[in-house]
């Protein structure tokens, strides 16, 4: 039963008070006509008495269906609220003047706003979700319902995808009243699409090139060979210069064929549980000097110790010869944090950071800032990250220098870690 509203109760109170009224009057006349006959005045009093017991008994009724009434109307109140607070997706209740009537605490959890901003304008307490805030007022202006549309927040907000569903109020004229707006997180499940795609599009590219791919460098092998058997010693110049040059030429195209050829085919995996930050120290041993250093919590991860160890050598190397070229002692470090289920590992360096038309493309193949670089490095590491089910993404660091971010989910079983 929906709760009473203030013109409920008050209709509800003038029916009683009409009810009483119409007992008393019954009464007076009963008074008046037994006054006439005064033979009969014993059993006027008696049905006096009868009236009045009548009446207390119809006030007593009408008195406990108001309690009962009252007390159905706030259980239905309590219950109402406690289903908006107990919904695990984002509410609010923005009235057609744009000011906001509710929001409950899982959309202050998932916005990081303040759940009690209520009596303000929907824009201002939406500030930090502007993509969201221009939805309701999609919906406020038209007054159409919007069905499970996926807003993108941009940026480095958490969430960065929200799943939304607006609800327009109407009054039985048909008037806007409010909207109703219901959102879930989709970070989780946009990432996993793309992690999916990635992986299909990798696959792909390895079935269309590594077959070509090793016969190139058959061919290559060939022409190496040729020019290995010719002795510069015994040649005249300029064929000696031209025999050396073809050999540096065939050593430097197959050491891109090799690369390629490990990027583009696909990696038989030997998983077990390993210790992410033993595997990360034994990637940095091989480096030159000591400007790395490892700090924070890494926890154990279900990998291949080998792939894992060259992704982030590859990371750590490709940090040094950033900060080489821009003319910087390299201080890189890298850091880890454990979460409910991830591990999340961060390389910081001190170099001249990633240029904003780089950043699209950074891991894609053969994509390359350096003048002698293959572009082949990132996505190496790209590769290894998502066949271990985990993510990459790379960005600029405030005080300068670029950062690349690793989360990896953390092993089921970390006791069966390996020795």
């Amino acid at each position: 039963m929906p709760p009473l509203t203030v013109t409920g109760y008050a209709l509800f109170g003038l029916t009683v008070m009409i009810a009483i009224v119409m007992v008393v009057a019954g009464v007076k006349i009963v008074k008046a006509i037994s006054g006439r006959g005064g033979s009969r005045k014993p059993e006027s009093r008696g049905e006096s008495a009868m009236l009045s017991m009548a009446l207390q008994e119809a006030v007593t009724k009408l008195k406990t269906q108001e309690r009962a009434t009252a007390a159905r109307a706030e259980a239905s109140e309590r219950l109402a609220s406690q289903i908006v607070e107990g919904l695990t997706s984002g509410l609010v209740v923005v009235d057609r003047a744009g000011i906001v009537q509710t929001i409950n605490p899982a959309a202050g959890r998932i916005l990081g706003i303040d759940d009690t901003a209520v009596q303000v304008p929907f824009r201002d307490v939406l500030a930090t979700a502007p993509a969201l805030a221009d939805v309701i007022g999609e919906a406020l202006e038209g007054g159409a319902p919007i069905a499970r549309r996926t807003v993108a927040l941009g940026g480095s907000s958490k969430p960065s995808h929200l799943g939304v569903t607006v609800s327009p109020i109407s009054d039985a004229e048909g008037a806007l009243q409010a909207a109703v707006c219901l959102f879930t997180d989709l970070t989780a499940v946009v990432e996993l699409e793309e992690q999916l795609r990635l992986k299909e599009a990798l696959a792909r590219l390895g079935e269309l090139t590594a077959g070509l791919a090793h016969e190139f460098r058959n061919g290559l092998a060939t022409i190496h060979g040729y020019g290995r058997l010719l002795d510069p010693a015994t040649l005249q110049e300029p064929h000696r210069a031209y025999i050396e040059g073809i050999r540096a030429e065939t050593t430097a195209l197959g050491e891109v064929v090799t690369n390629f050829l490990r990027f583009a085919r696909p990696e038989q995996l030997v998983m077990a549980p390993v210790d992410l930050r033993a595997v990360i120290v034994r990637a940095i041993e091989d480096l030159p000097g000591d400007a790395v250093s490892v700090a924070g919590e890494f926890g154990t991860v279900d990998g291949d110790d080998v792939l894992l160890r060259q992704a982030f050598s590859n990371l750590v190397r490709n940090s040094l010869e950033a900060c080489a070229a821009g003319g910087v002692t390299a201080r890189i470090v890298i850091t880890g944090e454990v979460s409910d289920r991830d591990v999340h590992v961060t390389v910081d360096d001190n170099g001249p950071g990633l240029a904003r038309e780089a950043l699209d493309r950074l891991f894609q193949p053969f994509a390359t800032t350096k003048p002698t670089g293959t572009g082949l490095g990132l996505a190496i590491v790209q590769k290894v990250i998502v066949s271990h089910n985990g993510v990459i993404s790379a960005g600029n660091r405030p005080d300068g220098g670029a950062q690349f971010r690793v989360r990896l989910p953390l092993s089921p079983n970390p006791d069966g870690l390996r020795a």
